[in-house]
């Protein structure tokens, strides 16, 4: 298995496929959207299926795949079929925004992929648009809801944003009553192309888990899945569970098993640091399996201890985050 410094096993790769997305919401990027990757910068589904199959071989058995919004690139599904098969590639899960996802389940459950980690910040369809500048709310809960008739793994993923969907929270876990859904409250990060929008985070993993705490009096804990992000709750009784994730707070760093890939090849060892190296040019130089493997073992060998060294580190005094998009979800 690949181990890195600190004897952490990683197994896991999130596999950005595009940068682009049909969304614009406002702590991911700008409304006018981003300098978005030209075509033959983004690695090629033959050079993606070439770099996941040395990943499996190094130990690496889940890709997810995210964006962008990785149902925007063409050819996707058909990238997605070679994928399955790539030996030592057990799951393949996908992050969406579900805008256009709906129409490829058939062929998404019949390839084995049955999970998905749906973004959706809010059940308020005005306040979807102000939060993703797009109309687009009907499509995204009537592909949640499919999901959920046909027992998919569904994960609602909700970015917490003062002032902006606060009074989603309680409405989302209200959710998890009659759905088997797990929802996720994440904590909001400084990925919008600017320079970071706040010094500390108001509402941090405890202040949401306070304010559920005090209208659902029976939270009960749940085990948390190895390698969990998310520190998981339900509500006696209820059908569903929710989570929250501490992403600014950076308290799962100890377990993260995962490695970032962009859709340029760049490596990112954490969300936090600026990328260690790119894959795609060490590829295209004419490297071979085990110079890409070597470069790969390197990396991972050097890997920062958390999230807060990885930006000390990696970020030499740069404050400015790029968009979400272009880190890969």
């Amino acid at each position: 298995m690949l181990k890195d410094n600190h004897n952490r096993t990683v197994n896991y790769l999130r596999l950005a496929v595009t940068d682009r997305c049909n969304l614009r919401c406002f702590y991911c990027m700008p409304e006018e959207g981003i300098n978005f990757v030209e075509k033959k910068e983004l690695l090629s589904y033959e050079e993606l299926e070439q770099l996941i199959t040395i990943f499996a071989e190094l130990g690496v058995s889940k890709v997810r795949i995210t964006g962008g919004e990785p149902f925007v690139r063409k050819g996707l599904m058909e990238f997605l079929e070679k994928l399955v098969n790539i030996p030592g590639i057990t799951n393949v899960p996908i992050t969406t925004n579900g805008t256009t996802t709906r129409k490829h389940l058939n062929d998404l459950v019949k390839l084995g992929i049955n999970s998905f980690n749906l973004s959706l910040d809010t059940l308020d369809k005005k306040r979807f648009f102000d939060i993703t500048r797009r109309d687009y709310f009907d499509e995204v809960y009537a592909c949640m809801e499919e999901m959920i008739d046909r027992k998919l793994n569904v994960k609602l993923n909700a970015v917490v944003m003062k002032d902006k969907n606060i009074e989603d929270i309680l409405t989302m876990v209200a959710l998890t009553k009659d759905k088997d859904i797990a929802v996720r409250f994440i904590e909001e990060m400084p990925f919008n192309g600017d320079k970071v929008h706040y010094q500390q985070l108001e509402w941090n993993y405890i202040k949401i888990l306070d304010f559920i705490s005090n209208e659902f009096s029976n939270i009960e804990k749940i085990p948390d899945p190895l390698f969990s992000t998310s520190v998981n709750y339900r509500i006696k009784g209820f059908k569903g569970s929710f989570g929250i994730i501490p992403a600014y707070s950076r308290n799962f760093c100890g377990t993260c098993n995962r490695l970032r890939m962009t859709p340029k090849g760049l490596i990112k060892t954490c969300l936090y640091d600026s990328g260690v190296f790119n894959l795609r040019d060490i590829l295209r130089s004419g490297a071979n399996k085990a110079q890409i493997k070597t470069a790969i073992l390197e990396a991972v060998g050097n890997r920062a201890k958390d999230g807060f060294e990885a930006e000390r580190k990696n970020r030499h005094g740069n404050q400015s985050f790029e968009s979400m998009a272009s880190i890969g979800g």
